[in-house]
């Protein structure tokens, strides 16, 4: 019986370290949060880290840009400065550096944010190679997966900013709706109203013991 319950309890805490590695691997990456990935539009793109490079502190994040870009601006960040580098051909933006003030420690977590516009005929997908350097070593953030690939199946993967929908079709939903809202009224629920009919029921059920038992109560007396 010892040696089942030893084995049951080392399965629990197997599992629950298995679970708890998930996240702490995934959050072991450069990641990219977009806001409003959109053809033709404007978004910002929050860059995240929270390690360094095998425990050296962050000095430096160098991110590429991707063609399908018609602009790209840097985001003031207290405690680090930026270079731009452009293209010689189109005057594009081609790389931005940011570089802290103070190295960012191993434990610590830290973002930097672009401004974009994306290109009317830009990608679905669009991959950001960054560079973290460190102050020992550094680690390149560029490894590619096919479409729909895991990117936690390649150990660097470079972030990615997958593109949805233009909101035109949604802003026209949007201007037709209070016209169709204002044509007929909401259906009351009919959840509240049966309870609601329930209580007072059971309100007046409770009234009417109280009543009789109060007279029983007179006619002994």
């Amino acid at each position: 019986m010892t040696t089942t319950r030893t084995r049951i309890a080392a399965g629990f805490t197997l599992a629950a370290g298995l679970v708890l590695a998930a996240p702490l691997a995934a959050s072991a990456h450069v990641t990219v949060t977009p806001d409003a990935p959109v053809a033709g539009g404007y978004d910002v793109l929050t860059f995240a880290f929270g390690h360094g490079c095998d425990g050296s502190p962050t000095t430096a994040l160098q991110i590429d840009m991707p063609d399908g870009l018609d602009s790209v601006t840097p985001t003031i960040e207290p405690g680090w400065s930026i270079d731009v580098q452009r293209d010689e051909q189109n005057g594009l933006v081609s790389q931005v550096t940011y570089t802290a003030d103070e190295p960012v420690a191993d434990d610590r977590r830290a973002t930097i944010e672009l401004s974009v516009k994306y290109a009317e005929d830009v990608a679905d997908t669009l991959a950001f190679p960054v560079e973290q350097v460190c102050a020992e070593g550094s680690t390149s953030w560029s490894e590619l997966v096919a479409e729909g690939e895991d990117p936690h199946s390649v150990d660097h993967p470079a972030p990615t900013v997958t593109l949805g929908v233009a909101a035109a079709g949604h802003d026209a939903e949007a201007a037709a709706a209070p016209e169709a809202s204002a044509e007929t009224e909401p259906a009351a629920d009919p959840l509240p109203l049966a309870l609601g009919g329930a209580g007072l029921a059971a309100g007046l059920a409770a009234l009417v013991v109280a009543v009789l038992a109060l007279r029983r109560t007179s006619r002994r007396s």
